[in-house]
């Protein structure tokens, strides 16, 4: 056991106290200094209170924690559900277990703070452990992820409600009319164009969920994650602050649902707030998305034109969809399919609504001919099985996360792929062309396509993809 690590927690008391008494000087070593207030920012927010909640969320999004800030969980996991550790860690930081980052800019920071990470920066997710204290990068005891970018992360997240509204609003129509005509009713679960599946209710109310593809057996779009296992910002932010950095926030391991104030027993009590999971929110959700530029350089032009056309011809397309249709650019926090364990609607007088609309990037985001947003993300937010028995290098999982076959992907947007190599799941993939050579399964058929290309098209269609950028 490392006992400079047992000497600092036995004293952090002291430490809190003493951090306390220099509060507001210069060089106070704490950074998170004042918690923001959640009833501030509740109902219809105007520009000047977003812009000061997302000023917020920016500070805490760069900020270094320390240990008077509460960095580090001694006798608690890194697990989502709130889990005590049975015997102190022998390192406080540690890469595979955690804690694994100082800052949330750490990792997400390429090429712009809220971007993706290098290979060096990798996370072990670790899902499924309550105890993980491992010294082992093996993936029979963690799974392996490369960094995503967050840019326009609140349009993916609104994605993800209007099409979760949808498939429940088919479910419940099959529902109603296998009741009424009192035979089994099969319906197709399309929404925005993205298939997955089927489902048949019977007019006893029970549904065969067998013939769904892509999705939870509850029809909820999960968006974040490269597994697709996070509904929205809000639980993947509470996730992430527990895992990578020991900040533990209220409304998940405060007394409601732990019964202790400091759960994991690092002398800190209320280290993360409501307010402050919601000012971490609002400044991802606002961030810009990616955009497509056009190449100064002539050869450059050309080569991405034809590379264009070339992305729906193999087939691309299919699942990297161009864009995806949106009805509105309001966001609710909480959203409306959070689960128990992060703030939910009905938990406050009102969710904190912005609207997206009057943010200046929102204005250069296209409209079809029915005044829908189109979100040019690339991706349609939902897993497909990425490996079969002759291409199987996505296929570097062992374990299974939440329940999701361990070969089994969301599709990765490719807004902003120009400017975040590495690739792959792991980032263990250096060019793009691996990558799409990396493609079995479902993807299998494009990557054929790919590879049967001239060497002069394969470049075509990398320039394209190098056109789709994070601006700086």
């Amino acid at each position: 056991m490392n006992r400079d690590w047992l000497t600092r927690i036995s004293a952090l008391g002291l430490i809190v106290s003493a951090s306390a008494a220099l509060a507001g000087e210069p060089w106070e070593e704490r950074v998170h200094k004042t918690h923001v207030d959640q009833t501030r920012y509740s109902g219809d927010l105007d520009p000047t209170r977003l812009n000061t909640l997302t000023g917020h969320g920016e500070r805490l999004f760069k900020a270094k924690f320390t240990l008077h800030d509460g960095v580090g969980r001694p006798m608690a996991t890194q697990a989502i559900i709130p889990t005590k550790r049975k015997r102190l860690p022998e390192k406080q930081f540690h890469r595979t277990a955690g804690l694994d980052a100082n800052s949330c800019a750490g990792c997400h920071n390429d090429p712009v703070t809220g971007g993706a990470g290098d290979f060096s920066v990798n996370v072990f997710v670790s899902e499924g452990f309550t105890n993980a204290d491992f010294d082992t990068t093996d993936p029979q005891f963690s799974n392996e992820r490369n960094t995503n970018h967050l840019m326009g992360a609140g349009l993916i997240e609104l994605l993800a409600r209007e099409m979760t509204a949808d498939l429940h609003a088919i479910r419940r129509e099959a529902l109603r009319a296998a009741r009424s005509s009192a035979e089994t009713q099969t319906r197709k679960l399309v929404t925005k164009g993205v298939q997955f599946g089927q489902i048949m209710a019977g007019p006893d109310g029970i549904l065969d969920l067998s013939k769904t593809e892509g999705i939870d057996s509850d029809l909820v779009v999960r968006p974040f994650g490269q597994k697709g296992v996070m509904t929205s910002l809000r639980q993947f932010t509470i996730n992430a602050l527990n895992h990578h950095h020991g900040m533990q926030a209220d409304e998940r391991f405060g007394a409601r649902w732990t019964g202790e104030t400091d759960f994991d027993e690092d002398g800190v009590s209320g280290e993360i707030s409501t307010g402050d999971i919601s000012a971490l929110v609002a400044w991802q959700a606002t961030r810009p998305p990616p955009l497509q530029v056009t190449p100064e350089d002539p050869a450059w032009r050309a080569a991405a034109g034809k590379g264009d056309l070339l992305f729906d011809s193999v087939g691309c397309s299919s699942c990297h969809i161009r864009a995806l249709p949106l009805e509105a650019l309001s966001f609710e926090d909480p959203g409306p399919f959070d689960a128990a364990g992060t703030l939910r609607q009905g938990e406050v007088d009102a969710a904190s609504t912005y609207n997206l609309e009057l943010l200046d990037w929102a204005r250069t985001l296209p409209r079809n001919t029915s005044n829908q947003i189109m979100v040019p993300l690339f991706g349609d937010l939902k897993r497909h099985a990425m490996t079969d028995r002759q291409v199987a290098t996505l296929g570097n999982e062992l374990l299974s996360q939440r329940f999701v076959e361990r070969n089994v992907f969301q599709t990765s947007e490719l807004w902003g792929i120009g400017s975040t190599a590495p690739y792959g799941h792991r980032g263990d993939l250096t060019t793009l062309d691996e990558v799409i050579r990396a493609h079995g399964g479902e993807g299998r058929e494009s990557r054929d396509n790919y590879l049967a290309l001239s060497d002069g098209d394969k470049s075509a269609l990398i320039a394209f993809l190098k056109t789709l950028v994070i601006p700086e």
